[in-house]
């Protein structure tokens, strides 16, 4: 049977899924195909580093706890490398740790719960739509090296 992705307007596109646990990278995976996007995983933050460098992506969700560089640490670094970039940010800690768009530098922050999959699939959707006027396969204007 074929996805189900025509009933709504989000266009189809290419996400980035980090995560140092497979279940969740495979259970996010999933859902986000079923919706008819393209998905290419990482399990570390230096792993993402590394696609993000050779392919272009519509947008990244990345996990918040991973061994050696956490998620906010490679937003910060993915802000540099790819500034129009969306990024959403799941994380069991959010209210624990005050994690917030405005401290984190995601668009959007999810707590890992029993509505984590309802969140996501709302928020790809809503961040796909409010990019897409400025999509383009050209990226950003001269890749030249700033000093």
């Amino acid at each position: 049977m074929p996805a189900r992705h025509s009933s709504t307007s989000t266009p189809s596109a290419r996400i980035l899924l980090v995560d140092d646990n497979a279940n969740g990278l495979s259970a996010r995976r999933c859902v986000l195909e079923e919706l008819g996007h393209r998905i290419a995983t990482a399990s570390s933050a230096t792993e993402a580093l590394e696609q993000l460098a050779g392919h272009r992506f519509d947008l990244m969700v990345t996990d918040y706890k991973m061994p050696r560089m956490d998620g906010v640490e490679l937003i910060a670094r993915v802000r540099k490398q790819t500034p129009g970039m969306p990024v959403i940010l799941i994380s069991g800690f959010v209210d624990s740790l005050g994690l917030s768009e405005a401290n984190t530098g995601a668009d959007v922050v999810i707590q890992k719960s029993a509505n984590e999959v309802s969140h996501l699939v709302r928020s790809v959707g809503r961040l796909l739509r409010k990019k897409k006027p400025n999509s383009s396969e050209g990226g950003p204007r001269g890749r030249r090296k700033s000093g």
